[in-house]
């Protein structure tokens, strides 16, 4: 393990019998959670518009799925709900420079999980990602941050389902996509 990994690490407290000590968490969709502190995402660049937000967990719900929630721990009612962008764009990559990663302790690239925020208007149909604006997660050091792609092909905005196809089909398809990528 890295300096830089065991530093990050020592940011996620475990007792010293290896069982993790854990946290009450309100929320408005969820109702109340217990959360091991191991699972607390700290959010080193906060969401444009939410800086003072910075501690989060991730709750995933199999009915919901490909869908998850990064969920504030102090906010109740704050919640984003996200996508791996990579399941409705397969050709979606990011180019990163390591220095931007190196604040949420990134050594290589198979420690990150890449999510876009997707927005919902009254017509699910029109759901969009922004793509621009990944949040990336370190889940070895559940350090995290969002970047802002400046030369991105894609925009804040890119629609989740395209003019052809039906919000169920894509979704069933995407579910596909995560369950063979497990």
């Amino acid at each position: 393990m890295s300096k830089e990994q065991e530093q990050a690490r020592s940011k996620n407290p475990e007792r010293q019998d290896g069982v993790h000590a854990t946290l009450k968490v309100t929320t408005t969709r969820f109702g109340e959670l217990n959360v091991t502190l191991d699972k607390v995402i700290e959010l080193e660049k906060p969401v444009l518009g939410f800086e003072t937000h910075s501690r989060f967990i991730l709750v995933e719900h199999e009915e919901m799925a490909p869908f998850v929630w990064l969920q504030a721990i102090d906010e109740p009612e704050l919640a984003f709900l996200m996508i791996n962008p990579t399941l409705f764009f397969p050709d979606y990559s990011i180019e990163v420079n390591p220095k931007e990663v190196e604040d949420i302790g990134v050594v290589d690239g198979s420690e990150v999980e890449t999510y876009a925020i997707v927005t919902v208007p009254s017509d699910a149909k029109q759901m969009t990602a922004n793509l621009q604006g990944p949040i990336v997660i370190n889940m070895f050091t559940k350090q995290a941050k969002q970047l802002v792609l400046a030369n991105s092909r894609h925009s804040v905005r890119e629609p989740l389902f395209n003019e052809s196809s039906s919000s169920k089909s894509s979704i069933d398809t995407a579910k596909k996509k995560q369950t063979a990528n497990v």
